[in-house]
């Protein structure tokens, strides 16, 4: 890949960047709304060219929508998604940091700071991808949009931004050829005589999510003569009967074709494993669900994550409760969800209620011409390079822009080992230089190929 980085600039803007504290709060009278302001004008500063040649427009209380004008109006735009906000660092954990959290430190290979990987790097990379090319005098057939909400962090369903800007571009009668979110990102797989890979996960869609709790009541008193059963002891057994019945597995396609372009990077004779596993999938799916991670890719799962009983040692509980979450795969609806609840923890003085909860999302096809040119792209990044489809197991923005568009991906092209990558909301949050530099010049070749 040819296209020109900036790579001082795009280093610098990433670290200032970090410096500006959008921290999200549910409580919204928490959130410094000064920090967001701060951060458009940071927008506005580091990127003049965008400043001066995309329209923007504000949504909400701090929502961004940059549109870059196509030169041929009857072509769909394409759209890529960002989120402002990042997650506060845990209260006593500062000093943990090899460098301040909000000092956007860059060592040379590193940028370290709350955002770099979740997800300023992805902003600020797609931002300075546009800023470059409008440098170059790249003028776009097909208009692109960058839309970027403030409290994708907080997983909302009320006040949510994403939902706020999606509908008021449906309402400008705005539909996506494509959109890109966050999501997959390109991982090192290197295991000696094994495999040497980079796999670069494009996620299709995402599961549902639901919290459902569960309260069980009974009659208090003291402790002193307390019954057999508690509402604690009857509600810990209604626990147990869920957990013995868990979802059922099924290996979906999408699983099986990323198996099977792992298996043409992995070495012989190991590689003849690999060819056999699609033709087995029913064995293979009983085999996922003995590791938790790989039980996640085969089946809706479900985990107790809270408990609450007497406010008290010496008082028999009147009420106890147990939060239940669960993240469903494609098939699996709240109503399943629910009866299943019902099943195993219904009964007497037992009341089920939905906490909040979304439905799975649409799964876009890989047969686009955007997701072929990702392919194309990352490919030509190195030919260690695997572009695998996947579904993303946690919450993105993309979610909420199905009003809007049929194709959405969930992809940041930063490639880094997974002991990195998983610094995202904890500490010694880093992202790789070199990363952040390939990350804008794949950005800069979708534009053109998807524009032009």
């Amino acid at each position: 890949m040819t296209e020109y980085v900036n790579k001082d600039r795009v280093c610098q803007n990433l670290s200032n960047a970090i410096k500006i504290k959008t921290i999200s709060h549910l409580d919204e009278k928490e959130t410094d709304w000064n920090e967001f302001e701060k951060f458009y004008s940071f927008l506005c500063e580091s990127f003049p060219m965008v400043h001066k040649n995309l329209k923007v427009e504000h949504v909400g209380r701090a929502g961004l929508v940059f549109i870059w004008e196509g030169t041929e109006k009857n072509l769909e735009p394409i759209a890529f998604l960002s989120h402002q906000d990042v997650v506060p660092v845990t209260e006593g954990t500062e000093g943990d940091w090899k460098h301040p959290p909000f000092e956007g430190y860059n060592d040379g290979e590193f940028i370290w700071g709350r955002g770099a990987i979740d997800m300023k790097n992805h902003l600020v990379a797609v931002m300075e991808s546009v800023e470059t090319l409008l440098e170059e005098g790249y003028a776009p057939k097909r208009s692109v949009y960058l839309c970027f909400g403030y409290n994708e962090e907080l997983m909302i369903d009320d006040g949510n931004s994403a939902t706020m800007i999606a509908e008021h571009l449906k309402a400008s009668g705005v539909h996506f050829d494509s959109i890109i979110d966050e999501g997959g990102a390109m991982i090192q797989v290197k295991v000696p005589g094994v495999i040497d890979a980079v796999l670069a996960g494009v996620g299709l869609g995402e599961k549902g999510y639901a919290d459902f709790r569960v309260t069980v009541s009974a009659k208090g008193g003291h402790s002193s003569a307390p019954p057999n059963h508690t509402a604690i002891g009857i509600l810990s057994k209604r626990i147990e009967s869920l957990e013995k019945h868990q979802f059922p597995e099924s290996v979906p396609d999408y699983f099986v074709e990323l198996l099977s372009l792992v298996g043409e990077k992995v070495c012989f004779p190991l590689n003849q494993v690999f060819k056999v596993l699609p033709h087995v999938r029913k064995p293979l799916g009983k085999v996922l669900t003995l590791v938790p991670e790989g039980a996640s890719f085969v089946r809706t799962c479900q985990a107790v994550t809270m408990c609450e009983g007497s406010p008290a040692a010496n008082v028999l509980p009147q009420r106890a409760s147990a939060t239940i979450n669960f993240r469903m795969m494609q098939g699996t609806t709240l109503k399943d969800v629910e009866k299943k609840i019902e099943k195993y923890m219904g009964g007497k003085n037992t009341t089920i209620e939905l906490l909040k909860g979304h439905e799975a999302s649409q799964v876009s096809s890989t047969n686009t011409r955007s997701f072929n040119t990702i392919r194309e792209i990352a490919m030509d990044l190195d030919d260690r390079i695997v572009v695998s489809p996947f579904m993303v197991m946690g919450g993105t923005d993309a979610y909420h822009y199905e009003c809007v568009s049929d194709t959405i991906y969930r992809f940041s092209p930063f490639t880094a080992p997974v002991s990195v990558m998983s610094t995202a909301h904890s500490t010694n949050e880093r992202v790789p230089v070199a990363s952040l530099v390939e990350a804008v010049a794949f950005f800069k070749a979708y534009i053109r190929k998807m524009t032009t």
